[in-house]
Order: structure tokens, then C-alpha cells, then sequence
């Protein structure tokens, strides 16, 4: 119910009342009933209003209008992407393997990073990613990235997935959830915890909800102000001198001067030229009077909380949590990005090896080639090369290296000594 309309229910009220023959009004007497309120007109504020809770109406949200929530998918993402595969069968790693190539060329026009941002993008922001193999059996040539959106779970009568639908405009397709011979099926769900769900995984996004669109409210807001000159909502009161109120033309007029000359951003900084009997009251609140800034900076702050990015890594002013960039941007790629990345490798290396019939396979990452973790790689170097109480295969052990090559090794004489 908008004002206007509760105000005209308030006011024609009386009136609105059924009418009683003349003889009851007669015979009754006169009754009045007393009231605390008197004449006052009670205003209800509205119930929050939230985005959606779909992957598209937080996609449009967040990912497309939010800047925070860009910046940490992204960082996420390409983090992730930059960091190259390594193939190992068993304690050895295979530099080259058709699988390698799948992983560095999925389909045509697509490489291995840009899979693997477009990958993470869905799983942050709707708690699924799809991967679908396509190809002959035990041989797949290309792999694809689904939409969450347009994949369906279809659930088996013991609660588990036992198949999914693919469905593009009218378009459907169906894929089993497990292949033949004990094999994967040829699509990959990759989702992160639910508590409530044993189909689908939850977004990051879900849980800063709140947050999010406190931040973009605040931003609307910030816009609607500096589009009515930066000054919050008031009203002009007219005081009669004479005991005399404004005639309708004389109201409407004055209304329509104001709207055209004095609001707006064209109109800022103008000056007024009023006639008496006219007072400004002001209705809102100043920005200062809201503590605008801090509040979209708190919301700021726990978006990227749910993301796991350090607030310092997004440029947010006020944070103390690191002692500098070079400890948060450690602590984003511990906490957040080899976690991930973990994950992904981990699951996209079992249900490739099952397609292949090649369990021994194994799909990880090099940590040594994280730029961002030199300073923890010189330090554990530094410790371990001054351990003398550990032999130099057990050294090449704990940096993360096997034993030495036996060609490697300085020749020894006759006597088993080193020449």
C-alpha cells in the first residue's frame, strides 16, 4: 500500500463507514471512545527488499554489477588458471601424455587457462561447475565447460544423481551420471559444501548476500543523491501570514519552479530566490549523519571475507589485518587460491584417469613456480640446507625433490670413497 493511498483510507475513514437508520442514531447516545494516538498517522518502513537467490539473479548482482565481487572472482580465477598442471603416474612425472594436451588445448579456439577461469567462475559463483568430456569412449578429445543454469541433476530413488539434463532453448540432452565398466560418466559436477543440499553446492555468494546488496544499495543510493544535488530529502513548508494557505494554482506553480529550476545535478550550487513564509525542513539523513562511507566499506570487507580475499588486496582503506601487501597476498594464495586448486586438479585428474583407464594418474601442481611464495621456498631451503643431521637424499625429500639421479652422483675408487 503506497502513502498516498493509506493517507486517503485515514483521512475519508469516517465517511467510509456504512450508514445506520435515523432511529438508531437517535436512540443511542452519544459515545466517544478515547485514544493515545489522537490524530497521529502512524508510518511503517517497507521490508527489506533482497536479490535473488538464483545463479542468474546473482550473477547480475554481483559478478555483473558489484565491483567487489568482479575483482574477487577474477583475482580467484586467474590465480588459479596461472598456476600450470603436473602429471604424475605414480613418483614420476610425465612431461608428455595425451592428457596433457587435452588439459592444454580442451576444444578448439578455448586453452587450458582460460577453462580453468571460466571453471572456477561458475564454481564461486554458483557453488557448481559442469565439465563435460566429449569424445569415444576411454578417449576423450575435447572437454567443455557447462553453464550451472542449464544443467538439471536429475536425482535416483537412493537420493543420489543418477543422470543429468542439459537443456540450451528447446534443445535437450541427456548424460548418465556413471559410465560403462565401472567408468565415470562423461560429465564432471564439481561443487562445493552444502549443508542443506546432497545434489547441488553453495555459492560464496550466497552467504555475503546480505552484504552485497547492502553494497549496491549504498551505491544506488550514493547515485540517487548526487543526481538531487547531493543534499538529502526535505520538504518546503509554506507558514500563511495572513492565517491564508496556498491556492491550488499557487501550489502547483510553485512546485512545478522547483522541480524544473532547483533539482537535479543541473541545479546544484543554484541559488534560491524564495518569498517568505516558506521553511526547509529536512527529512533524511546527511551521508556523515549514516556513516556511508564505513558502512560500504564494512560490506566491502565481509563480501571479500566469503571469497577468502584479503580486503588489502582489493585496495579497501582502513585495514589492519596484514602487515603489508606481500603478507596478505601470501596469506590469499595459502588460504584461498592452492586450496582451489588443489580441489580442481584433484577431481579433474581421477575422473580423467577412470575415462582412460588409467588410475595410476595423478594430476597436481608445482608449488615452486608461485612467485607469490619465493619468501616461504627461500626460508625452507635455508633451514633444510643447514640441517647436518639429514643426508642429501633427505634433504631433496623434504624440499619436495626425489633422490638424485645415480648419474648425478660423483664417481667413487676402489675403496668406496669419492674421487
Amino acid at each position: 500500500m503506497g502513502l498516498r493511498t493509506a493517507l486517503a483510507e485515514w483521512i475519508g475513514a469516517p465517511s467510509a463507514r456504512p450508514a445506520q437508520p435515523a432511529g438508531a442514531l437517535a436512540a443511542r447516545p452519544d459515545e466517544r471512545k478515547s485514544s493515545g494516538l489522537g490524530g497521529a498517522f502512524l508510518l511503517a518502513a517497507e521490508a527489506a527488499r533482497w536479490s535473488e537467490r538464483s545463479y542468474g539473479g546473482l550473477a547480475r548482482a554481483g559478478f555483473l554489477r558489484n565491483p567487489i565481487v568482479y575483482r574477487c572472482v577474477r583475482l580467484l580465477s586467474e590465480s588459479v588458471a596461472a598456476i600450470p598442471p603436473v602429471l604424475m603416474e605414480g613418483e614420476r612425472e610425465l612431461t608428455e601424455h595425451r592428457l596433457l594436451d587435452l588439459l592444454r588445448r580442451p576444444h578448439p579456439g578455448v586453452d587450458g587457462a582460460a577453462l580453468t577461469e571460466t571453471l572456477c567462475g561458475h564454481l564461486l559463483l554458483s557453488g557448481n561447475a559442469f565439465l563435460e568430456a566429449v569424445g569415444p569412449e576411454a578417449e576423450p578429445r575435447e572437454l567443455h565447460v557447462l553453464r550451472p543454469d542449464r544443467v538439471r541433476i536429475v536425482e535416483g530413488r537412493d537420493g543420489w544423481p543418477e543422470g543429468y539434463e542439459y537443456r540450451v532453448g528447446a534443445s535437450l540432452r541427456r548424460l548418465p551420471a556413471d559410465g560403462a565398466d565401472g567408468r565415470p560418466g562423461p560429465l564432471l559436477h564439481l561443487k562445493l559444501f552444502h549443508p542443506l543440499s546432497d545434489l547441488d553446492g553453495l555459492s560464496p555468494l550466497s552467504a555475503a548476500q546480505t552484504a552485497l546488496d547492502l553494497h549496491n544499495e549504498a551505491a544506488r543510493w550514493n547515485k540517487a543523491l548526487l543526481d538531487n544535488s547531493a543534499r538529502p530529502s526535505g520538504a518546503l513548508v509554506y507558514q500563511p501570514r495572513d492565517g491564508g494557505n496556498l491556492s491550488p494554482d499557487q501550489f502547483d506553480r510553485l512546485k512545478a519552479e522547483l522541480d524544473g529550476g532547483y533539482t537535479g545535478a543541473a541545479g546544484a550550487g543554484r541559488p534560491m530566490l524564495l518569498e517568505g513564509g516558506l521553511d526547509w525542513k529536512a527529512m533524511a539523513l546527511t551521508p556523515k549523519e549514516m556513516d556511508f562511507i564505513e558502512a560500504k566499506n564494512q560490506a566491502a570487507r565481509e563480501i571479500a571475507l566469503a571469497f577468502g580475499v584479503p580486503p588489502m588486496l582489493l585496495g579497501l582503506p582502513g585495514d589492519n589485518t596484514y602487515a603489508n601487501y606481500a603478507e596478505a597476498n601470501r596469506a590469499f594464495f595459502r588460504l584461498a587460491v592452492l586450496p582451489l586448486k588443489a580441489r580442481l586438479t584433484g577431481a579433474i585428474g581421477d575422473w580423467l584417469g577412470g575415462l582412460t583407464g588409467e588410475p595410476r594418474l595423478r594430476l597436481g601442481y608445482d608449488a615452486d613456480g608461485i612467485e607469490a611464495l619465493s619468501a616461504e621456498r627461500e626460508a625452507l631451503w635455508a633451514r633444510v640446507g643447514a640441517a647436518t643431521f639429514l643426508s642429501e637424499d633427505e634433504k631433496r625429500s623434504a624440499v619436495g625433490y626425489g633422490r638424485r639421479p645415480a648419474r648425478d652422483l660423483p664417481e667413487r675408487d676402489d675403496g668406496g670413497h669419492a674421487a
